[in-house]
């Protein structure tokens, strides 16, 4: 086994022992752990009591961060004539259609978020093998095939987070940075928490939420007490 290091093992001591905290608490550990040489990201993970495989268990939906991410969303939205031109003003950074087709088909994604027109989708759908398993394709439940583009692209790169369950049945996000304020952290993670409940299928039976971890990119994760998180 390789030999942890001081910084690692000192994260681990901390939060030995310590289940079920409240989402301030959770916080607070989280963040006195983050001691990176960068700003690490504070991501939480909700263990659901769902099988994705059955059209009527799949949890997915968007959210609009109170605090927002502080990551800087690259936006691609598939548009064209004065739809490409309202998305280039509200400050999208890829904006094309059959050659932005060809860009992605050629491995080329330098994008976190893509959004398209109705009439984009033809060319879009296309591309479902290489943007569907990164959670990148357009879809109208989540607001990103919409005519109302320079609103999506606003929304996108304001804050807004999409979350959609694994076949595990876990979902996963980033709700902010370790730089954050300890009480803006607590709002962005109830904000994804209420989100995440308000997406509950109707096909899901028994416990719903069963776990919550929240976590830093380096350090180690810790559980929040599920009623709590639920709370206001």
């Amino acid at each position: 086994m390789a030999k942890l290091g001081k910084r690692t093992r000192a994260a681990r001591e901390a939060v030995a022992g310590k289940e079920n905290l409240s989402v301030e608490e959770a916080v607070s550990l989280v963040k006195s752990n983050a001691k990176a040489k960068f700003d690490e990201t504070i991501e939480i993970s909700l263990n659901l009591g769902v099988d994705p495989r059955h059209a009527d268990q799949m949890v997915r939906g968007v959210v609009g961060l109170p605090n927002g991410t502080g990551k800087d969303v690259r936006v691609a939205v598939f548009a064209r004539g004065p739809k490409a031109d309202e998305a280039k003003e509200a400050g999208a950074d890829i904006v094309g259609a059959e050659d932005l087709m060809e860009t992605v088909q050629g491995g080329t994604i330098e994008f976190d978020r893509c959004i398209a027109t109705p009439d984009m989708m033809p060319i879009v759908g296309r591309l479902g093998k290489v943007l569907g398993p990164r959670n990148l394709m357009p879809n109208p439940k989540v607001g990103t095939v919409t005519m109302d583009v320079a609103d999506a692209v606003a929304a996108a790169k304001g804050g807004e987070v999409q979350f959609k369950a694994e076949k595990a049945g876990v979902v996963h996000a980033g709700v902010g940075k370790a730089s954050f304020d300890e009480g803006k952290l607590a709002e962005n993670v109830r904000a994804f928490v209420a989100a995440v409940n308000k997406a509950k299928p109707t096909g899901a039976k028994g416990t719903y939420v069963k776990k919550i971890c929240l976590t830093s990119t380096m350090g180690p994760g810790v559980s929040i007490d599920v009623s709590n998180a639920a709370s206001e």
